[in-house]
């Protein structure tokens, strides 16, 4: 029990109209009552130690992978750490090395492919090093980080420009997680990280910028089985670019990028002969400048689309993109697939949920409404994070789902304090309000917290029938394995190859199924 699901427990356990002089005989009473072993004592010291210590040695790493990643690209090229690893100790350790290695490339199929390291995967790779060094791993992983640490040297400004770098990353994923689940406020994140890096740091570019996402060829298929449908774009190229598709026959490098899942630098466009042109209005003598394809890769290493820059607008003579803009490119392209699938599995987390709340009506006629929040996090450390409204759902089974945000704040909702409590400590909460009986039940992600929150309102009755009450608890808990499921899904370690935007589609007709499929299951368990 951590501090909230304790607290939570004693006010469930005293009721909601107990005197105070009762609450301080009860605390009296356990504090008297409630002893421990000395062997208890020491196993609940040893996992608050070792829980310290790997919270310690994630901001250690973490920190030292940023050191490393001074463009922000989102990566570390293997060869070149494994190459550093190798001069550790003078060279002594080079056979723990290539066994961790090996380890590191069963975890992660890809690795061998594309020799990229992902921060997870680098943290992996230092503690397989470290196991492979000694029984001692934290100490292992101390010396590991001196030692690369001290080989990598970055001056102030470089650390500067590092820095404000991830400030524009971070604000991607913010973007995300605050959208309600819709991809807008990703795309004006995108690009204005990038706008404002070729104005900081790129000599004052002029760019332009576009995302086109793989799509099934439904429209014409003797021209390609997939095409790019560009999706997103700044603002002044939206007339050329927006909603356009660009199919495999056509001039152009972007299917090349995708196939080979690499980057494609065009330094100077006006001499390659295969770039396709959207803006027809441009004179043939002003299409000069640059062209950057970027890959779009997902968490398992498939591509799904491109992120496309030029400098075409930029009459300047001198419109390359250099080494550290790109590197920096590559970052936005990686925050920008994060932040695409975190609004993926909260799209289909709502999907999931409506069909939960379908399957729930003709069997709880006693349940008045159900309110779905999910949780956004604060701008910073120090704010709260808010309730986001996102499906009311009355007691005739009718939906509304909320595309204007309606966020909640603790603060500003003292008679739905319940909500933050459920929230708090992943738990069940029950409350009156006005008379009004509710229950919070929380939905949790993989490491148990909520992400999300049923509020079922139940009228005046403080209690459901017992079938309605078994109905229900039923579909709670179908719909928290369906969500297990879904984010399962994205997890890190399987084989590349490329994913089209309709899979996207697939996915969420697939989320609705999930719920009745593990209903299924359940049923055949039973039986």
């Amino acid at each position: 029990l951590n501090l909230p699901r304790f607290v939570q427990l004693m006010e469930t356990f005293v009721g909601e109209d107990i005197s105070l002089p009762t609450v301080k005989r009860l605390i009296a009473f356990i504090k008297e009552e409630y002893k421990q072993t000395e062997e208890e004592k020491t196993e609940q010291l040893g996992k608050v130690h070792h829980i310290s210590r790997l919270a310690q040695r994630k901001l250690l790493l973490e920190a030292l992978f940023e050191k490393w990643d001074d463009n922000a690209s989102g990566f570390l090229d293997l060869e070149e750490v494994d190459a550093v690893l190798s001069t550790f100790k003078e060279g002594m350790e080079k056979e723990a090395l290539r066994k961790a290695k090996k380890h590191l490339c069963s975890r992660y199929p890809q690795l061998s492919r594309v020799g990229k390291l992902s921060p997870k995967a680098f943290q992996t790779f230092l503690e397989l090093v470290a196991s492979e060094f000694t029984a001692n791993v934290d100490e292992a992983i101390d010396n590991l980080v001196e030692f690369l640490t001290t080989s990598v040297e970055r001056s102030r400004m470089k650390c500067l420009q590092s820095l404000t770098r991830r400030k524009w990353l971070h604000n991607i994923q913010q973007a995300a997680e605050t959208s309600g689940a819709s991809m807008e406020p990703v795309y004006k994140a995108v690009f204005k990280a990038l706008s404002q890096d070729a104005e900081a740091h790129g000599d004052n570019k002029k760019i332009s910028a576009y995302i086109a996402l793989l799509e099934e060829n439904q429209l014409s298929p003797e021209r390609g089985e997939i095409l790019l449908h560009y999706v997103a774009c700044t603002t002044d190229d939206a007339p050329y670019v927006l909603n356009q598709i660009l199919y495999k026959d056509m001039k152009g490098v972007s299917f090349a990028a995708v196939e080979e899942g690499k980057l494609v630098h065009i330094p100077r466009v006006q001499l390659h002969g295969n770039i396709h042109f959207w803006n027809y209005d441009r004179p043939v003598e002003e299409r000069r400048g640059s062209l950057l394809v970027l890959p779009l890769h997902d968490a398992r290493w498939r591509v799904f689309g491109i992120l496309g820059l030029d400098t075409l607008r930029d009459q300047c003579e001198k419109t390359i993109f250099l080494t550290h803009e790109i590197s920096f490119y590559q970052g936005v392209s990686q925050a920008f697939s994060k932040a695409y699938h975190h609004v993926c599995r909260l799209e289909n987390i709502l999907q999931m949920t409506v069909t939960a709340l379908d399957w729930l009506y003709p069997r709880a006629p006693s349940v008045h409404t159900v309110i779905t929040y999910l949780v956004e996090p604060g701008k910073d450390k120090t704010c709260d994070y808010a309730l986001r409204k996102v499906i009311t759902t009355d007691n005739t089974g009718q939906k509304e789902i909320h595309s204007s945000p309606v966020l909640l704040l603790r603060k500003e909702n003292l008679l739905r304090v319940y909500l933050f409590k459920c929230i708090d400590s992943s738990g069940v909460i029950r409350a009156s309000v006005c008379g009004e009986y509710h229950i919070a039940v929380p939905l949790r992600d993989l490491s148990g917290q909520a992400l999300g929150i049923f509020d079922i309102s139940i009228g005046h009755r403080q209690k459901l029938p017992p079938h309605e009450h078994t109905d229900l608890q039923k579909m709670l808990k179908m719909a928290q394995a369906a969500c297990s499921e879904i984010l399962k899904m994205s997890l890190e370690e399987t084989e590349p190859t490329y994913v089209l935007e309709a899979e996207h589609v697939a996915n969420l007709r697939h989320a609705g199924i999930l719920f009745h499929q593990f209903m299924l299951q359940d049923l055949r368990e039973c039986v």
